[in-house]
């Protein structure tokens, strides 16, 4: 479980390390660009039900922080399928892997 740490209160976000690996390569896409987004993720459920949102901003500190140590194998129609969320009025979304493999 890897953590993804943002802006000025620097408040760690658990993510599972491979979901973070995914998301490191659409976030750090957009910001390399100089765009704002907005990120959502859903809170775990020992957390209590619901759901965050993050305002990405180019100017701000993020870290992405990994338990494992190996590289994880990134998966392309998934990074494709947050960055075409990202680039949406919706912003990204973190979604399931499964998700970015269903037929269209």
């Amino acid at each position: 479980m890897g953590t993804l740490t943002y802006g000025p209160a620097a408040k760690p976000i658990s993510i599972d390390d491979r979901d973070l690996a995914h998301l490191q390569a659409v976030i750090l896409t957009k910001l390399r660009r100089g765009e704002s987004f907005s990120f959502t993720w859903e809170r775990s459920s020992d957390l209590s039900s619901g759901h965050n949102t993050l305002w990405m901003h180019p100017h701000m500190f993020v870290e992405f922080s990994y338990y494992g140590s190996k590289r994880i194998p990134l998966n392309r129609a998934w990074i494709e399928a947050m960055m075409n969320r990202a680039n949406s009025a919706g912003g990204l979304e973190l979604i399931a892997e499964k998700l970015a493999q269903a037929p269209a």
